[in-house]
């Protein structure tokens, strides 16, 4: 801002700025008016709509319980042949329920009661008839409600029963009137706080004028000062330009003087920044030539820095339409920036490469900055999450589908059937007990690659432990017929790490064995072990694995193409977190199979130095 006295304002000037004032806050005060009442307007509307459609609801609901409730009674009672019960029933139950129509009707169309007698066409009850019942006639929307009756060994048949279009009533009016006088008092509520806060904001609305000259060009103090007999505020924003005039002064000193120091600084610090950049940087003239490259640039296109600077781009980019397209922006400058993947392969590594080319304005000549990024870790990850994020959701799927199908089941057709709704209890605890598991093993997975895993270690007696694993697993393999054998050494050793993980492991690879025998088949577990380490092999006689899935196994969510192993259940984590458990103790799993012949999977672990053997 420019420092100017102020001089005083003129009368007229004051008067021209109080009136403008005024007529602004009455214009804002209208306007709050005119959206309070569009907003009552449409409270009141909306209001007695869902009213209106609540009673309705009702009245429809009530018609339903009556007809439901008379179609049970007329069904026996026409079973038993009670006709003139039947049609004093239905007399009744119009009269009472205050309906329109009430009358049952026969397949050939033949009233055999009504709430008007005259309406009956039949007079006496056949024994039997047939068709099914005549489909409802049209009548008044919402009003006409049809129920079916079954007559016992006779037929079917047919109950009609229809509402009156009586008007809402009362209480439509007095919803009405209320919210009609809610809307006045509002109204008035608002005028008297018009009113007040109108002189209040008086000084305020001045400030929003000089601040909206301000941004139209205005700068000098004297002609966006305010009239300060407007109020604090008014005195508050006086005092606020001159401080700010004298800021601007100062600030301009200390920018001047800023300048002076920067000019000074060597060229060295900005290329010592530049090469401490992951990204490679390229600089590229109007003829194509690299006037700067940093280091990483020169990493990644795999060449010497001191041999870039001043080279065609076409010999260091080998894409011809990356080097169109620094060729396009040296000729067109003000187009936007273009991006461009590239792979790039050899006899020993595979990188996928970014560039991104863009503009640069110069007032001298054109030039062109060319970003070079290695992306090849960053689309992995991105698709190694998608691919789990997939498989998770597919895993999660079907336990989820069988629990609403069997809810569904047990809500339609275990009404009154114990046998049917515990089957489907049953089913449905089997499969969130399968959820469950899915999810703490998705869970596991996330904390292994979150590194967030962590083992309580602890003394594990391996003696224990193996003959807990003969116990658990000894009826599962009766079962299934299945000829389970230990050979354990007579001493077993007492391993340093958590007790439970490790019988996670070795609980799966016997599952695992169990579960992909055929019945008859036998499972071998050997234990072998020295002063360093010591072994598990699981070996079974199952189905096998093929020699290109055998690493694949231990994919998260991986499971084997063939058929006999999709007919199983599984969610493809039990091995990936037990190779991962594994690992964390400094051991390792591996696998050995035939397809048909079954399969050998070997445990590793390290034996703590100076552990007594048990």
């Amino acid at each position: 801002m420019t420092h100017e006295s102020a001089p005083a304002p003129s009368a007229w000037h004051r008067l021209r700025t109080v009136l403008r004032n005024d007529l602004h806050l009455t214009s804002i005060g209208f306007g709050f008016t005119a959206i309070l009442l569009a907003a009552m307007a449409t409270a009141a509307w909306w209001a007695g709509r869902m009213q209106d459609e609540a009673i309705l609801k009702a009245r429809a609901d009530w018609r339903g319980t009556v007809g439901r409730s008379l179609a049970r009674t007329a069904e026996t009672m026409l079973a038993d042949g009670r006709l003139t019960s039947v049609r004093r029933l239905v007399v009744e139950t119009a009269r009472d329920a205050d309906l329109a129509r009430c009358r049952i009707i026969l397949p050939d169309g033949q009233t055999i009661a009504d709430a008007n007698p005259q309406q009956i066409t039949l007079a006496d009850l056949p024994a039997t008839w047939d068709g099914a019942p005549p489909a409802p006639a049209p009548g008044e929307e919402g009003l006409l409600q049809s129920f079916p009756l079954v007559v016992g060994d006779r037929g079917q048949a047919l109950l009609q029963v229809t509402g009156k279009p009586d008007p809402l009533g009362e209480v439509y009016w007095q919803t009405r009137a209320g919210i009609g006088a809610v809307c006045v008092v509002a109204l008035v509520t608002l005028m008297l706080m018009h009113r007040r806060f109108r002189l209040t904001f008086r000084g305020i609305w001045a400030v929003r004028q000089a601040l909206a000259a301000y941004h139209d060009g205005q700068r000098t103090p004297s002609a966006l000062k305010v009239n300060p007999d407007w109020g604090v505020e008014a005195q508050a924003w006086n005092d606020l330009l001159d401080q700010t005039d004298q800021a601007q002064r100062q600030t301009a000193l200390a920018r001047t003087q800023e300048t002076l120091r920067l000019h000074g600084r060597s060229s060295s610090d900005l290329s010592a920044a530049c090469d401490a950049l992951s990204q490679g940087l390229i600089l590229v003239d109007a003829n194509m030539q690299a006037l700067y490259a940093n280091s990483a640039a020169a990493v990644l296109l795999r060449t010497r820095n001191e041999t870039i600077e001043g080279t065609d781009v076409g010999a260091l980019i080998q894409e011809e339409h990356v080097v169109a397209a620094v060729r396009e922006a040296t000729e067109r400058p003000l187009q936007r920036r273009q991006i461009f993947e590239v792979e790039r392969h050899d006899d020993t590594s595979h990188v996928l490469l970014r560039f991104i080319v863009r503009p640069v304005r110069r007032e001298d000549s054109a030039a062109v900055m060319i970003v070079v990024e290695d992306i090849t870790q960053q689309r992995a990850a991105e698709n190694a999450r998608n691919a789990f994020v997939a498989q998770a959701t597919h895993e999660l799927r079907t336990p989820l589908t069988n629990i609403r199908l069997y809810a569904e089941m047990g809500l339609d057709e275990g009404q009154g059937d114990p046998a049917t709704q515990a089957n489907c209890l049953s089913i449905i605890n089997q499969e969130a007990g399968r959820l469950d598991r899915i999810v703490g093993a998705i869970l596991s997975v996330a904390e292994i690659e979150a590194g967030s895993l962590r083992l309580n270690l602890d003394d594990v007696r391996l003696a224990d432990l193996f003959a807990s694993l003969q116990v658990d697993y000894a009826a599962q393999a009766r079962e299934k017929q299945i000829a389970l054998e230990f050979h354990l050494p007579p001493k077993l050793p007492v391993i340093h790490g958590d007790r439970e993980k490790v019988a996670l492991a070795i609980h799966n690879l016997l599952g695992n064995a169990l579960k992909y025998t055929p019945d008859g088949g036998s499972v071998t577990v050997t234990v072998d072990c020295d002063e360093d380490r010591f072994t598990v092999a699981v070996a079974d006689t199952g189905i096998g694995i093929a020699e290109e899935d055998c690493q694949r196994v231990f994919e998260k969510f991986y499971r084997s193409p063939d058929t006999r192993v999709s007919k199983i259940e599984g969610s493809g984590l039990g091995l990936a977190i037990a190779r991962e458990v594994v690992r964390l103790h400094g051991g390792d799993i591996t696998v050995e199979s035939e397809p048909d012949k079954g399969s050998t999977f070997t445990l590793t672990l390290p034996v703590t130095e100076g552990v007594p053997v048990a």
